[in-house]
């Protein structure tokens, strides 16, 4: 029985490998709705957030920019994308998202362009990141948050009312960045 074992493992291991590989692979755009190239993450840990601007949440953006700051030269990025699907709380333009996480929040960290998160024609990301192993399942609110490794695996999912400055949260960041590149 135990012959199986590696067996099992390596045709596992090319599964994980290419869910990872999609992650480098998705077409994203900024925020102004220009190509955003995934393979630029490639080496890094992204923290990738669904954000809105009318939300109980919304000043999270603040943490989260904390978070940025602190860990951008290790190699974390946060990854906004901003989303109306729920109460309608993100219905701003472009401009006007870009200007409120600008003058409120001094959001330096990049911004996806507006995208479904949830339901049957949600974006590639959201796919992607929804049906992970371990961390599957619908967002069900504004600032739920997605830890991707340097390998483009998904290794955590924190809740909307975990803070980014959650000891949890920020254990697990540094864990993913390691001693890291």
């Amino acid at each position: 029985m135990t012959r199986f074992i590696p067996l099992a493992c390596a045709l596992l291991a090319p599964l994980a490998l290419a869910a990872s590989a999609a992650f480098y692979d998705l077409s994203l755009e900024d925020l102004e709705g220009k190509p955003f190239d995934a393979r630029a993450l490639r080496g890094k840990v992204v923290l990738v957030v669904n954000t809105a601007s009318r939300c109980g949440l919304t000043p999270q953006y603040e943490k989260l920019e904390g978070l940025h700051r602190r860990f951008k030269d290790r190699g974390l990025v946060v990854l906004g994308v901003p989303s109306n699907d729920f109460g309608a709380q993100e219905p701003g333009s472009p401009e006007e998202i870009r200007e409120f996480c600008a003058s409120r929040y001094e959001v330096s960290f990049p911004l996806l362009a507006k995208a479904k998160v949830t339901g049957d024609d949600k974006c590639a990301l959201y796919r992607l990141l929804t049906t992970s192993q371990g961390h599957a399942g619908e967002v069900r609110w504004n600032f739920t948050k997605f830890l991707v490794d340097r390998e483009g695996r998904v290794v955590g999912r924190f809740e909307p009312r975990v803070a980014p400055d959650d000891a949890a949260l920020v254990t697990a960041v540094e864990r993913a960045l390691g001693s890291g590149h």
